[in-house]
């Protein structure tokens, strides 16, 4: 009897467990992706630094560490896109929605002295490209963001190409 009774309690155990698991499993499905954030300077930056770390996607093609830059962005530049843009650069039609480019701005001494982003959003501002525009101080917090005239001026010249100026994207 104390056998069975040992028997009948490791099965409901272990059924428990599995049914705790399968719970766990439907509240966090695996492959699970973090939605991009709103064009919103402050959630932006907690994506790029918490939830899709931006030094962990690929160097702009072509483009190494701390390579020559012209102001406003700083002497040197290292430039991370995320997959989408990659992938958009790749095809030479253009950065698709959800495009990411986050260029680290260095001093001549290699200084890191901020971030500047481009983030595509869709219907966020058609007339400059849809693009949300960021530069964030070392210390993370947002100097200017959003639809941002002195941006979108400078990028304007490169219309044609998307706003990009680093390489050709179309």
């Amino acid at each position: 009897m104390k056998k069975i009774f040992l028997y009948f309690t490791m099965a409901v155990f272990v059924f428990g467990l599995g049914l705790a698991a399968y719970a766990v499993h439907e509240i966090i499905p695996s492959g699970y992706k973090v939605p991009y954030p709103a064009a919103d300077a402050e959630r932006v930056n907690e994506y790029l630094i918490k939830y899709n770390p931006y030094r962990a996607w690929a160097m702009w093609p072509g483009k190494g560490k701390l390579y020559k830059a012209a102001e406003p962005h700083g002497a040197l530049l290292t430039t991370f896109v995320n997959d989408v843009a990659l992938e958009s650069i790749k095809n030479k039609k253009g950065m698709v929605n959800n495009s990411i480019i986050a260029k680290e701005n260095y001093t001549a001494d290699e200084k890191f002295v901020g971030l500047t982003v481009m983030y595509k959003v869709k219907g966020y501002n058609p007339e400059a490209g849809d693009w949300f525009w960021a530069k964030y101080r070392p210390d993370g917090t947002a100097e200017v963001s959003g639809k941002v005239k002195m941006c979108i001026d400078c990028h304007s010249k490169a219309k044609d190409n998307d706003f990009i100026m680093t390489s050709k994207v179309k």
